[in-house]
């Protein structure tokens, strides 16, 4: 494939994309028959590439950006997650078929479930073409009617046989249609001074068009992909130009367009437009992707520019951390400060929210910032982190943030509770429970340390395990539900519940290297399974008990019974054996009652933030299972594990981390 223009030559995102898809771009030359690209039809470098492939004798083929592209528009939107791809004209041109109108006149689109899942994930990830939108934000007072405005001189109206006088006619007609009802015009997301609307005054907030859509009593649209969005969304847009979504039976359409004579579904629409038409992109794995995996990561660069654009105040963070903590925060700056007064008068001064890191959050600042109606995040590692141990200083690829509480404390609500019970009423996706089949495969856990297996001594007896934490982690200490205190009364309890059962006792990964306090010895275990691969002593278990170590989830996740001494995040919903009384006040909160993969897709997919090493960008859990099964993390730097030396020698010495 050629190009008339050096910039498409130095568009990398553009080069890479085709190149995947079996094209390679050059300039196009005297003699050339290779079809010509050319960015959309309306701008003076297409026009001038039509010419040359009139001259050439050359068939054109004609690129767009795809209908999710970006988190900001333009350049500034960068990394780009797709094209559209069309040989006869832009899919934005009525003035004749495209192979998109050809598709949605003449192709089975018999995957209706497919086409309605991907309307289900777009509208859950709140999802747009470009995404600086903020979900949180609700629609204005109603009612209303929404009217849609777009840029003057976009190709999509002309394309759409429109101009501006249509523009006119669509709000006097909004106008006439709902008489003394509220006409609130929105505008484009990209409009500026140098290119505006068509409106003198629009509506701006960032309210998400979801939202705005949901709300509106009637939509009217020239061309806006909001337009489709209206369909995809359950309602019938007002529409008065002829874009690609117009004349399917989906809308009321002011232009008739003769050609399109079959009536489609939403779904089948949003099968052939999302599913089928695009060539997606996922720039984090450098290859080309499904519609579904673009949602995903596109969902995730949203979710962290949306949390972090504003910026942090982080307080208290260890030193060793910080790197990877402005990493994980790289759409907004970071502010590092050690005292608590210092950070929330910071935080008051610049309206940032506070970060601090679970563990280390001192009562006075949490006290503090609620007094004030300050935002605080408490941080901590996700449920999969690195393969290796954070003891040992190797950098997170997830972390959690939380401005409830935090998950290992069952003392006071979290986000996670609140997800886990949202998660429950609208029900898993196929997107979860792919996930909890590929980690049941891959065997990933926590930390993924390259340990030996585990195959118990006698396999006709009943292998009970019991899971040992670290004496005085937060999640044991506040974890506790007052039955079983401690590892050696759980070891206690597990044999006399199991008489006759082999008994093995897993010590945490950081107390078998000597990094945290925490070993026993105990008659109650006939083995100790030191330094073997955790999840094969789980595949070994006929059943697991725990105070409330993350193993537990990852017991539940591999679909063995699970016995919990204490309160862990994962207990109450009815998964678990809970010997905790059962009107314990998390318990109380815990009603709900997930299946499986609702939990693992609240806990892993909706709770958590990931980022990928490679790519240094947000990403979704597909993405770090990736690195995580191709080993591709970077091994401890020996700089790293002499800190890590000297953090267990001076570990009473705080002030060394601050």
């Amino acid at each position: 494939m050629c190009v008339s223009s050096l910039s498409h030559l130095r568009d990398r995102d553009l080069r890479r994309i085709l190149i995947l898809a079996g094209s390679r771009l050059t300039m196009a030359r005297p003699g050339t028959t290779r079809p010509l690209a050319l960015w959309g039809n309306g701008g003076k470098s297409a026009r001038r590439g039509t010419a040359l492939a009139r001259c050439l004798g050359a068939p054109c083929v004609y690129l767009e950006d795809s209908f999710l592209r970006s988190v900001l528009p333009g350049r500034a939107g960068a990394p780009v997650h797709g094209l559209t791809f069309d040989r006869q004209r832009p899919f934005y041109d009525s003035t004749g078929p495209s192979d998109l109108e050809d598709m949605l006149n003449t192709a089975p689109l018999s995957d209706t479930v497919r086409g309605k899942a991907i309307i289900d994930a777009l509208i859950e990830a709140d999802l747009s073409k470009y995404n600086t939108h903020d979900p949180t934000l609700p629609a204005p007072a109603g009612p209303y009617v929404l009217v849609i405005d777009q840029l003057r001189g976009d190709a999509s109206i002309a394309g759409a046989g429109a101009d501006a006088a249509r523009f006119t006619e669509m709000l006097e007609a909004a106008r006439a249609d709902h008489p003394g009802k509220q006409i609130i015009v929105k505008g484009h997301p990209a409009a500026t001074d140098a290119r505006p609307g068509h409106f003198g005054s629009a509506f701006s907030d960032p309210v998400s068009p979801w939202t705005l859509i949901r709300g509106a009593d009637a939509v009217y649209t020239v061309s806006s992909q909001m337009g489709f969005e209206t369909i995809l969304s359950g309602k019938r847009p007002q529409i008065f130009g002829t874009p690609f979504y117009a004349g399917w039976g989906l809308s009321d359409d002011r232009v008739p367009v003769p050609r399109r004579k079959r009536t489609l579904d939403r779904a089948q629409l949003a099968l052939a437009v999302l599913g089928l038409y695009p060539i997606w992109y996922d720039p984090s794995r450098d290859r080309l992707c499904t519609v579904e995996e673009v949602m995903a990561a596109l969902a995730a660069r949203a979710r962290a520019w949306r949390q972090d654009r504003a910026g942090y105040v982080a307080q208290g963070m260890r030193l060793w951390k910080r790197a990877s903590m402005t990493a994980f925060h790289g759409d907004g700056p970071v502010r590092y400060v050690s005292g608590e007064q210092e950070a929330l008068d910071l935080a008051d001064r610049s309206g940032r929210p506070i970060l601090s890191w679970a563990s280390r959050t001192p009562p006075a600042i949490v006290d503090a910032a609620r007094q004030r109606d300050m935002p605080l995040l408490r941080v901590e590692d996700g449920f999969l982190r690195s393969r290796g141990l954070g003891a040992n200083l190797v950098p997170p690829l997830s972390l959690v943030h939380d401005r409830r509480g935090i998950y290992y404390d069952p003392t006071v609500p979290s986000d996670l509770e609140h997800l886990i019970a949202r998660r429950a009423a609208i029900g898993s996706t196929a997107r979860g429970r792919v996930l909890l089949h590929r980690l049941r495969a891959s065997g990933l856990s926590k930390y993924n340390l390259d340990l030996p297996g585990y195959s118990p001594p006698d396999a006709h007896r009943r292998c009970i395990l019991v899971i040992g934490q670290v004496r005085d982690d937060a999640s044991v200490l506040l974890g506790q539900s007052g039955v079983i205190p401690d590892i050696e009364h759980l070891l206690l309890a597990a044999r006399t519940a199991n008489p006759d059962a082999h008994i093995v006792y897993k010590p945490h990964p950081d107390v078998e290297a000597g990094l945290r306090d925490g070993s026993i010895e105990s008659e109650q275990a006939n083995e100790i399974a030191r330094r073997v691969d955790p999840v094969s002593v789980l595949a070994a278990a006929a059943e697991v008990w725990t105070l409330s170590s993350l193993m537990g989830f990852e017991a539940l996740l591999r679909g063995k019974p699970v016995v919990c001494a204490g309160v862990p995040f994962y207990a109450g919903w009815g998964l678990t054996r809970d010997l905790a009384s059962a009107d314990h006040p998390a318990f109380a909160r815990r009603t709900a009652r997930p299946d499986l993969a609702a939990l693992v897709e609240a806990c892993l997919i909706d709770y958590p933030r990931y980022h990928d090493p490679v790519s240094n960008l947000p990403c979704p859990v597909e993405t770090v299972l990736d690195r995580l099964e191709q080993e591709t993390e970077a091994a401890h730097k020996p700089s790293l594990r002499l800190l890590a030396k000297l953090q267990g020698l001076l570990a009473s010495q705080s002030w060394i981390w601050r």
